[in-house]
């Protein structure tokens, strides 16, 4: 039994204003790891550090910009990316984000919510 059969593969305002929420708190994180950038030297960051984090944010906005495109690997690739830095903040910097934190419960809640129904047109 299919319980999403009447689903429609039109991108309807709940799926987008769910990217958007997502979109935004990875947003604030990527502005989080700029302003550490930018005092990296008084805060003794190694650049390679950034080098980590910056790709990391890439692959959280990528995996956005999939789930918009209805591809799979972006339900995937994103809440990955999303652990890989949170984890990474708390491990090499000793912070606890929570924008990160935020950001997958808003995946888990409010993201799942909207992808799972159009899950059936992912590719």
């Amino acid at each position: 039994m299919n319980e999403f059969a009447n689903e429609s593969p039109k991108k309807d305002l709940g799926f987008i204003l769910s990217l958007c929420a997502l979109l935004f708190f990875t947003l604030m994180g990527i502005g989080i790891d700029a302003d550490e950038f930018a005092q990296h030297a008084e805060l003794e960051i190694p650049v390679w550090y950034f080098y980590l984090i910056f790709a990391v944010d890439f692959l959280m906005v990528l995996g956005i910009v999939l789930i918009f495109f209805y591809r799979k690997i972006g339900v995937y690739l994103f809440p990955i990316a999303l652990i890989m830095h949170f984890l990474f903040h708390n491990y090499y910097l000793s912070t606890f984000l929570y924008t990160d934190v935020t950001n997958m419960f808003l995946f888990i809640g409010l993201g799942l919510l909207a992808i799972i129904p159009k899950f059936q047109f992912f590719k």
